[in-house]
């Protein structure tokens, strides 16, 4: 194993059966190794944990409204990404469809990546829309970037209601 550049240690972190002391060795920012507490290389960075914190692994949520641009009074990146971090979330993945563009489309997944730059506190992924006559898009969205899909089942008759 490489010799990592962090080691982030507690009293309290929490591993796969148990709470325990450990230390958590991270190289180019993964995790590598969990090890004991006392296990900390010679010149790496140290983030010791005190008696009162708990060390666990952040929280991914991908099931969020984000719905910057078009409607950020509802709820923009800036006060989405501050309040999961508050939460101990680590990554959020927005839904495509409730911001004005919706991301169906690769101009649309720019027009959102441009409202996100610079105001995230956490990782942001996106899923890209499917939508009734974007299927020529789909592969281009998934060559930008999108970490998936979102769409609806409908049925014949579901579909005539919609329409």
């Amino acid at each position: 194993m490489p010799t990592p550049n962090l080691v982030i240690r507690g009293p309290r972190v929490v591993l796969p059966d148990s709470i325990a002391p450990a230390s958590i060795h991270v190289v180019d920012d993964k995790i590598a190794a969990i090890s004991s507490y006392d296990s900390v290389p010679e010149g790496c960075e140290l983030i010791d944990a005190d008696d009162e914190s708990l060390v666990m692994a952040g929280l991914v949520d991908t099931h969020v409204h984000i719905n910057e641009p078009g409607r950020t009074e509802w709820e923009g990146f800036a006060t989405a990404t501050r309040a999961a971090a508050a939460g101990g979330v680590t990554t959020l993945v927005d839904m495509p469809l409730n911001s004005i563009p919706p991301t169906t489309t690769v101009a649309g997944l720019r027009e959102k990546l441009a409202a996100a730059n610079g105001k995230c506190s956490v990782d942001v992924g996106f899923w890209g829309g499917v939508v009734p006559g974007n299927a020529a898009e789909l592969a281009a969205l998934s060559a930008a970037g999108v970490v998936g899909f979102k769409c609806f089942q409908f049925t014949p008759a579901s579909m005539n209601s919609r329409m």
